[in-house]
């Protein structure tokens, strides 16, 4: 099933703008005409592709004789002047086609969405996972959950015929309970299907509610795309493991031919998103295109990771930020490097961490995130707030701060420091001064004067406080600070000395 959001979304990346909409974005798009100058037949379709269309008038009117709630249409600046003027009353929705971007191309995409999508009369369409299951479930005589590779539920048999008690609790959690995974680890059932096309049948275990189990690998090439289980008292045999070894090779093409789909949306979203973020002069108008309107942007960065697997998690991560195209997902994503970084509407910082807490929660417990909130922006200030994310990040993980999901309004202090720091191991700070010259002197002589420069300085000045800072008597404080003047010249007098040593103590704080 496709919708027309969707569609949109997806050709917003081919250069089709949305240009008039009286109809609802929701509407399903279930298949596609195209327009005949002859007028020799007399094709319907959800869709219109009014190639060759002399106007934008003519194409809507073929799009109303075709039945058809939204028309393709090919041209420029004119074109799209006149979809702006088309009425209500007409109730087709008008997509231009900019000028530089073939018919094929865009066809083809059409064609490939919407055919893919396709339902049959009774409501499940080629695609449909759940009817799948259920036609195994009848016959193989048991009830049948169809799972990824870690271990959550994408599809289950209905109604729930002779489910034992652990394939109910799993259904209902949408993902293995971690206590039968460790059970099926113990009896090397995931060694078995990262490793065999066979059946595998697993005793049933009481304590777990396990009846029994028929398992087999669902796998394209050499790749695990996931598993397909039933319920069975004991092993299938003749027809019934037949049935259940061409069901997982069924499940493997629809699985192969959904992944296609999503891939293609994608690659679409990705490339706008990427462009965004390394800055780009048409900044507004990508943001137009991946649906994101004109409030402030944030930009999050997040890292996943799984502790055996190196690239499992980020993908995991991708995957889910990615999940439920159209206009109704919140933020728009890229995978880059080892970086996912999803652009994000809303100013206050709460929608953003509110974001990262439901990806968190929609992955596997075993994976690890960490995510870095950028500063509020503008379309053309993305760069800037990518920046200010990706060094978010990098104080959560390198622990300088307890925030799950530091953000750099509150962390702008923080991450000025790193930046000075930064400039610092760069050679940018001067290697002489005062500052430098006590740090030496402590190095040779073992003295705690840059210690008590700090303490001095954070204190505003005041011994009795940089006293207790350091846990020492204020006399000592003040003798230190006199045999530090016979050292170098401190000019404590000068606020702005003061800031210059304060800047240097803190690009060396962790020195």
């Amino acid at each position: 099933m496709v919708r027309l959001d969707h569609l949109v979304n997806v050709l917003g990346g081919y250069g089709v703008r949305l240009r008039y909409c009286p109809v609802s974005r929701a509407t399903v798009i279930r298949s596609v005409a195209m327009y005949d100058a002859t007028g020799s037949e007399d094709a319907t379709g959800d869709i219109f592709l009014a190639v060759g269309a002399g106007s934008v008038r003519e194409a809507v009117a073929g799009a109303r004789a075709a039945k058809a709630v939204a028309v393709l249409v090919r041209g420029g600046a004119d074109a799209e002047r006149e979809a702006a003027g088309i009425g209500p009353g007409d109730g087709v929705a008008v997509l231009v086609v900019d000028p530089a971007v073939s018919w094929s191309q865009v066809t083809g995409v059409v064609f490939g969405l919407v055919l893919e999508g396709r339902e049959t009369a009774s409501g499940r369409g080629p695609t449909d996972l759940f009817a799948l299951a259920d036609s195994l479930a009848a016959a193989v005589d048991g009830a049948v959950a169809i799972e990824d590779p870690v271990f959550r539920v994408m599809a289950h048999s209905t109604p729930q015929r002779g489910a034992d008690r652990a394939l109910s609790e799993t259904v209902l959690r949408r993902q293995l309970p971690a206590t039968l995974r460790t059970l099926f680890d113990s009896r090397g059932v995931y060694a078995h299907l990262a490793s065999s096309d066979e059946p595998l049948f697993v005793d049933p275990d009481t304590e777990h509610g396990l009846d029994g189990r028929m398992v087999i690998a669902v796998r394209v090439g050499r790749e695990l795309l996931g598993s397909v289980w039933v319920t069975c008292a004991a092993p299938l045999t003749g027809v019934r493991r037949t049935a259940l070894a061409d069901g997982a090779r069924t499940v493997a093409l629809h699985l192969l031919r959904s992944r296609a789909s999503a891939d293609l949306e994608r690659q679409v979203e990705s490339e706008l998103v990427i462009r965004l973020l390394e800055g780009s002069p048409d900044a507004a108008t990508v943001v137009g295109r991946l649906g994101l309107g004109s409030a402030p942007l944030r930009v999050v960065a997040v890292r996943a990771q799984i502790a055996t697997e190196r690239h499992a998690g980020l993908l995991l991560a991708f995957e889910q930020a990615t999940q439920g195209f159209g206009w109704s997902r919140p933020g728009r994503s890229a995978l880059s490097d080892n970086t996912v970084y999803t652009i994000l509407p809303g100013e206050q910082v709460r929608t953003a961490r509110d974001w990262v807490a439901a990806l968190r929660a929609a992955l596997p417990t075993r994976v690890t995130v960490s995510a870095g909130i950028g500063g509020p922006a503008t379309a053309t200030d993305l760069p800037a707030s990518r920046q200010e994310a990706d060094e978010c990040l990098a104080l959560r993980e390198q622990g300088t701060t307890d925030i799950p999901s530091p953000a750099y309004d509150e962390s702008w202090s923080e991450i000025l420091l790193q930046r000075l720091r930064a400039a610092a191991r760069a050679g940018r700070i001067p290697a002489r001064g005062p500052v430098a010259e006590l740090r030496r002197y402590d190095s040779e002589h073992a003295t705690d004067y840059v210690a008590t420069l700090r303490a001095w300085l954070d204190a505003q000045g005041d011994p009795v406080d940089a006293a207790a800072r350091l846990g020492v008597h204020p006399n000592t404080v003040r003798n230190r600070l006199r045999k530090m003047r016979d050292l170098t010249v401190l000019a404590l007098d000068d606020p702005r000395t003061r800031l210059a040593m304060t800047i240097d103590l803190a690009a060396f704080e962790n020195d």
